[in-house]
């Protein structure tokens, strides 16, 4: 049905590369053992991979990072147990597009085939469009499986999400595209780069796969004469590489030494290993989702602007780009490693985490439970809710916790900064509870 609309392409297996394709084109694994990277989904006790050794495919989302597989995973599934496979691009198609996609998956269940819909971008169909998948889904008129790279919890009605299971896809790391490097050196032969250059080129990919083939086929056609090194590498493809030493160590021994300079509240080295880093060429986006990282795990309450001040840096890169945009990443730095510091956030969210776990499905107090409808009323939801601005403190000191579970410390904040404050009144409040047992 490819010729109803341009945006969309229907097919019952994956045809072979043409051999003026895209070297990333070329190298598409042709079956699901051969992805890279995405074990965790499509091996034999994967998700995925429990799906086709059963026969039998359910909807699903595929999230993540851009070049890491997932309109090749989509394929493949559809390979793998012999559906009809139609794809359409959210970025370019509309309702009338998707109803001639739905038309032609209701004439192939007809003829006994059954549709596998490929949604990339399916996180830009607005709410009515995401509304309009529904029924269809509902009814096995296709099986769908959409790609986003945004946080579907954000991105998606939560109607379509109870009906797909959402899959996460991982960035590619260096292992991984070494070995997209070695299948495209397998087909197009070495490439002309020297170790260190080579290890620099994948760290340029910032775990995107299919930029790093692309970069990887320009350095083929440029047919050079000599292998180039890194700092050859950056200027021939005019885009900053990592340098890395003889030891091969530099990538992450330097963000782990920027972490902890921080952590240590050492500004002075904190500034360095930032420097360091960003003048041999590592991604400047990396860089700040490390400093976010830095500012919930080593700071959190201690400075709650530690996080603003992240996020603030964060978008001040985008908008200025480098080298502009550098100088609010050295800001952000400076001011996690001047900030007072405390994990008990990080320690808290582990702990909680942990509880959750293991007690399962506890049902809270009744008291709290919100009895829209009279059944709910009569059996005691929200009966005796303590109201705690009707208080004098505006605290009533009621137990929120399962009535099988004991009341838990999760959160134990520190002497330091905005935490000083907030046990405080943590202390107040307990001193409350006690009074009023």
């Amino acid at each position: 049905m490819a010729d109803l609309f341009p945006d969309t392409v229907s097919q019952v297996s994956t045809p072979p590369a043409r051999e003026d394709a895209p070297l990333a084109d070329r190298l598409r694994p042709a079956a699901l053992g051969e992805v890279i990277g995405q074990d965790h989904l499509t091996g034999p006790e994967g998700p995925i991979g429990r799906m086709v050794a059963a026969g039998r495919l359910s909807s699903m989302i595929l999230w993540g990072p851009p070049g890491t597989g997932k309109t090749t995973i989509a394929r493949l599934l559809a390979d793998s147990v012999g559906m009809r496979f139609e794809s359409v691009s959210a970025v370019f198609s509309g309702v009338a597009d998707l109803k001639k996609a739905f038309a032609a998956a209701d004439r192939a269940a007809e003829a006994g085939q059954r549709t596998l819909l490929f949604v990339d971008e399916i996180h830009r169909f607005n709410r009515a469009q995401q509304d309009g998948f529904l029924p269809f889904v509902e009814r096995g008129t296709v099986t769908l499986v959409g790609a986003t790279t945004e946080n579907p919890s954000f991105a998606l009605n939560a109607a379509l999400l109870s009906r797909a299971q959402v899959l996460i896809l991982h960035r590619l790391g260096a292992d991984a595209l070494g070995q997209l490097l070695d299948r495209a050196v397998e087909l197009e032969g070495p490439l002309p780069l020297t170790d260190p250059a080579r290890d620099a080129l994948v760290a340029s990919a910032d775990g995107d796969g299919r930029f790093l083939l692309n970069q990887a086929e320009t350095l083929y056609h440029a047919a050079l004469e000599q292998p180039l090194g890194p700092a050859e590498l950056g200027q021939f493809l005019q885009r900053r590489v990592a340098v890395y030493d003889k030891d091969r160590d530099g990538h992450y021994n330097l963000i782990s030494a920027l972490h902890k300079a921080v952590r240590g509240s050492d500004p002075q080295a904190a500034l360095y290993y930032l420097a360091r880093m960003l003048t041999a060429g590592e991604e400047p986006r990396f860089l700040a989702r490390r400093l976010v990282r830095m500012a919930v795990e080593d700071i959190g309450l201690a400075d709650p602007q530690a996080l603003t001040q992240c996020m603030a840096a964060r978008d001040a890169y985008e908008f200025l780009g480098s080298p502009e945009g550098e100088l609010a990443l050295a800001q952000a730095c400076l001011y996690l490693a001047t900030a007072p510091k405390s994990n008990a956030v990080y320690k808290a969210q582990k702990a909680a985490w942990k509880s959750a776990k293991e007690t399962g499905s506890l049902m809270p107090p009744a008291n709290i439970l919100n009895a829209p409808t009279r059944l709910m009323k009569d059996i005691g939801y929200g009966a005796g809710y303590a109201y705690d601005h009707n208080t004098e403190e505006g605290f009533s000191g009621d137990d929120y916790w399962p009535g099988e579970m004991e009341p838990q410390s999760y959160y134990a904040p520190v002497e330091r900064g905005f935490e000083r404050e907030i046990a405080k009144r943590m202390d107040y409040w307990d001193k409350l509870r006690r009074e009023r047992g």
